[in-house]
Formats: structure tokens, C-alpha cells, sequence
């Protein structure tokens, strides 16, 4: 079981970050299919699942942010990665900033990504 959810969880993170890199632009350059009620049910469905698997994982291999600091790292990044992305879809400042938050949201999956394959903090430094 718990490989069928460790690949659901990459799956469903895969699915998230792809559809934040395509719906980014879209909110930000105001495009009208954003205004669809499936484009704004999918992503939160498809991120439920990813946390629920998350949490799954974490309890089974006795991991919480307490007691394990790339735990930490990545629920920290998690909620930065959320107001960031947060901003930029419901498209909160100029155009400059929400552009500036769509990278930095990007760049905090990514950091996300690294922590979760390397288990340290500090993977980008060597």
C-alpha cells in the first residue's frame, strides 16, 4: 500500500505543479476559461488528495515536522508555495508582482522537490 500512495503522491504533485505553470499565466493575463468552475474545483480536488497522501506517508513512516526537520522545510515551503500561488490566481497586485510571485511559487515547488528527493535542507548548496 504504501507504494501505490508514495506514486499517487508524486502523481498528483506532478498534476499540480503543471496546472499552477499553465493556470499562472492564465490568471494573471486575465484569460476567460479561468472563469470555468471545473478549472477552479480540479486544482483544490487534485491538491486534497496530494496532502492526504502526504499525511499518509508521513504517519506511516513515523515522520511529523517535529521530528524531522526536512519535514519541517517542506511544510513550511508547502504554505509559502500556497499564499504565493494563492496570490497570483486570484490575482492580488500589479502585474510585475504577481509575475515575480508566479516564479518565486515555481521556485518554492522546486525547493519542495528538492528537499523531498535529497532530505536535506540544503540540497542546492553541494
Amino acid at each position: 500500500m504504501y507504494l501505490i500512495i508514495k506514486h499517487l503522491h508524486m502523481t498528483v504533485a506532478l498534476i499540480s505543479i503543471v496546472g499552477f505553470i499553465i493556470r499562472g499565466p492564465l490568471a494573471i493575463n486575465q484569460h476567460p476559461i479561468m472563469n470555468k468552475k471545473w478549472l477552479k474545483i480540479a486544482p483544490h480536488v487534485n491538491d486534497t488528495i496530494l496532502l492526504a497522501a502526504a499525511i499518509y506517508l508521513a504517519a506511516t513512516l513515523h515522520l511529523h515536522p517535529f521530528n524531522s526537520p526536512f519535514i519541517l522545510a517542506k511544510v513550511i515551503a508547502l504554505i509559502v508555495y500556497i499564499v504565493l500561488g494563492a496570490m497570483v490566481i486570484k490575482r492580488r497586485g500589479s502585474k510585475a508582482m504577481q509575475w515575480t510571485n508566479y516564479l518565486l511559487a515555481i521556485l518554492c515547488f522546486g525547493y519542495i522537490l528538492g528537499i523531498a528527493f535529497s532530505k536535506d535542507l540544503l540540497f542546492f548548496i553541494g
